[in-house]
């Protein structure tokens, strides 16, 4: 008996059809068949009826499934395991802005899982973040954005999106709104920072100004974040985009934090070596639940 033949007949169990089982393990159909056809003859039963119209499993291929899946779960119990004790005792992550308390959560509860592991933070642009990664100086880097994937050495695994809010000034009157329509920001000033610091987030934002029918009205690109929280706070008619983790700890009077009626928020990957094994204990902390937006009058 192999492992090999007890996935495909958990897959074939699962969606009771072979072609789909086979998409699932990315596997020709010919091959899933005879992987099960070979586990039935070393078993010496039927484990599925079989007919043109359905597949369905016998009454030995029921009392078979709960056993080939404790199997295959002590294998994956395995393989994590072999992953931790593998795993260096330093993990060198490449950090992305805007990340505030999430950070401070991932810190808190990986170091509570690996008490042995230290984590260095390393900050850079993301093009210096890939090639760190791909070169091995970094062990894994947080990347925003759909990434096409032309390094065939590496691979982005998702882990969360990343909320946008509109700040604008406090004593604006769209202030006074929950929510903001961005069409109703179309006269204002936008100011962001230069497309070849965060080509995602340019992008994402005048897409969305395009598609609620007007190009955006483009102030100076700004450096540092509060630099231009600062300019609107003056008062001065003119708008931003910044991560709801970011303006959950701006403490100003002066500037008003408000969601988008239409959402803006930026898929965020790790980026890892596709050599390297998979940082299944970074992944489950990157999942963690962060406190949820509430709209307030900063």
């Amino acid at each position: 008996m192999e492992l090999r033949q007890l996935r495909c007949f958990v897959a074939v169990a699962e969606e009771l059809h072979f072609g789909r089982a086979a998409e699932r393990l990315l596997l020709g159909q010919p091959a899933v068949s005879q992987q099960v056809r070979r586990l039935e003859r070393e078993l010496k039963v039927e484990l599925f009826d079989r007919s043109p119209r359905y597949v369905r499993l016998t009454p030995a291929g029921e009392r078979f499934l709960p056993a080939a899946r404790n199997v295959l779960a002590a294998e994956d119990a395995a393989r994590a395991l072999a992953a931790d004790l593998a795993a260096p005792a330093v993990l060198r992550l490449g950090t992305v802005t805007g990340l505030a308390e999430r950070l401070d959560l991932i810190l808190d509860t990986y170091q509570q899982r690996a008490p042995g592991v230290r984590v260095e933070l390393h900050s850079a642009p993301v093009r210096e973040r890939l090639a760190r990664v791909s070169d091995g100086r970094l062990d894994a880097a947080f990347v925003r954005g759909a990434i096409a994937e032309t390094n065939p050495d590496l691979r982005f695994l998702p882990v969360w999106e990343d909320e946008l809010v509109l700040a604008l000034p406090a004593r604006h009157p769209l202030a006074d709104r929950p929510e903001v329509d961005l069409a109703d920001l179309a006269d204002l000033p936008l100011r962001l920072t230069e497309r070849a610091n965060h080509p995602a987030l340019v992008d994402l934002v005048t897409e969305a100004c395009t598609r609620a029918g007007f190009r955006p009205v483009l102030g100076p690109a700004h450096g540092a974040l509060q630099d231009t929280l600062a300019s609107i706070g003056t008062g001065a008619p003119m708008w931003t985009v910044v991560y709801a983790a970011n303006a959950r700890m701006v403490n100003t009077h002066r500037v008003a934090f408000r969601r988008c009626r239409t959402p803006l928020a930026l898929p965020t990957s790790i980026a890892v070596r596709r050599s390297a094994p998979l940082p299944r204990l970074l992944l489950e902390t990157c999942r963690t639940t962060p406190p949820t937006w509430d709209d307030q009058d900063s």
